[in-house]
């Protein structure tokens, strides 16, 4: 009884430490954003204008390229992630293939974000120029599809670990159950395995989608660093994390410096919004189930 007593209350003390802590990142960003705040408004999220040496500032663009390169790269990383978590949770659950598909995936998510950059660059960028070049695109190389992909690749680990391990955990009755009565692997992955653990599933996409957001460095090689609105999946383009890490030990004025971290506020509130919807979503399928 005593050891159960003290572990609620290490759990209750990490809770509370977590909430602090989330609280006092939010309230330093708030702070350090009064300046910006004060000049700009609400217009630093609609401005489409960045130009530090006017002090003008704008984030629309890069609250753009954030949501346009995350989402791209969730709709390409969702069909591969739900495959692999298929193959491990249900085709090779054990083995030299598990083993060797399972650590790779590990792998993936062990890579530093500054290798994929250089891999993106080296590899990637001169693919998508010459693709650009036969659709009579400018071939940029670089833009909002190319870091896409890049991130396609980073996020896809967290999405199929947990895809998988929730795919094992459906009960083996129901399986047995759904193929006594003439179902087919097919069938039974369907009608059964999916829809049990399509709350789990989505659960590690929105995670994926929270790790997109935030990516810098690799994003930051590929994306173009261009302060205007992407015209379209190949322009140049800039997240909120790459114009930060792009220009915060070049601000030198107080407002500049400020409009950077208010970008960081702005990041911090959608990551948040997300969670909570995703919170939302979730619990929505468990109802369902």
């Amino acid at each position: 009884m005593r050891s159960e007593k003290a572990f609620r209350n290490i759990l209750k003390i990490s809770a509370v430490i977590t909430t602090l802590l989330v609280i006092l990142i939010f309230i330093t960003l708030v702070l350090h954003s009064v300046p910006a705040i004060k000049k700009t408004g609400l217009s630093f999220i609609l401005n489409k204008t960045w130009d530090p040496v006017q002090d003008e500032f704008g984030a629309l663009p890069f609250i753009i390229g954030t949501l346009l390169t995350s989402v791209i790269a969730l709709v390409i990383c969702i069909p591969f992630s739900i495959s692999i978590s298929l193959i491990l949770g249900e085709y090779f659950k054990s083995g030299i293939i598990s083993g060797v598909i399972k650590g790779l995936v590990e792998l993936l998510a062990g890579i530093p974000s500054i290798v994929y950059g250089f891999w993106g660059l080296f590899v990637l960028v001169p693919v998508i120029r010459n693709i650009q070049s036969e659709m009579d695109v400018i071939p940029y190389g670089v833009g909002i599809l190319t870091s896409s992909l890049i991130l396609a690749v980073m996020i896809l680990p967290y999405s199929a670990s947990i895809g998988c391990e929730v795919i094992r955990m459906v009960p083996g009755d129901l399986k047995e159950a759904a193929s006594s009565l003439g179902a087919n692997k097919f069938e039974v992955i369907t009608n059964i395995v999916i829809p049990y653990s399509k709350s789990g599933i989505i659960a590690g996409i929105f995670l994926a989608l929270g790790r997109a957001l935030g990516e810098t460095m690799a994003v930051t090689m590929v994306i173009g660093n261009s302060n205007f609105i992407p015209k379209n999946i190949f322009s140049p383009g800039n997240t909120m994390a790459s114009v930060i890490a792009n220009e915060f030990t070049e601000a030198t004025g107080a407002v500049y410096l400020s409009a950077l971290v208010e970008i960081g506020l702005v990041l911090f509130i959608i990551t948040a919004i997300i969670n909570y919807f995703g919170k939302k979503v979730i619990q929505h399928f468990e109802i369902k189930k």
